[in-house]
């Protein structure tokens, strides 16, 4: 059964459209590494400069651990950090993710 997670990151003042463009553009080899990964019905939505993104995995430590080997994904990550703010926990090695408050079926 999918658990569901979620994640607040932020764009770099006037980097908006540019975010949005690279992610129009993503790299079809990196949706199939998330995809091989675990990561399932994954958003990312915007409001201003706040990136939320959501994503379901059955498991979030293999996920985790396969994104974080992923050479695809240490290229896209000096691809996107220029133009966004990461707050990386350290104890995951992954963006903090936020805690469930209440979710409805």
């Amino acid at each position: 059964m999918n658990q569901q997670f979620a994640w607040v990151l932020e764009v770099r003042p006037g980097y908006e459209d540019e975010y949005k463009k690279r992610h129009d553009e993503i790299w079809p080899e990196m949706v199939d590494m998330l995809r091989k990964a675990g990561v399932q019905n994954y958003s990312i939505f915007r409001h201003g400069l706040t990136l939320f993104g959501y994503f379901e995995t059955e498991d979030l430590e293999q996920t985790i651990a396969a994104i974080n080997a992923s050479d695809v994904n240490r290229r896209w990550g000096e691809y996107m950090t220029p133009i966004m703010k990461i707050e990386i926990d350290s104890q995951k090695n992954f963006p903090f993710l936020l805690p469930l408050q209440w979710h409805m079926d």
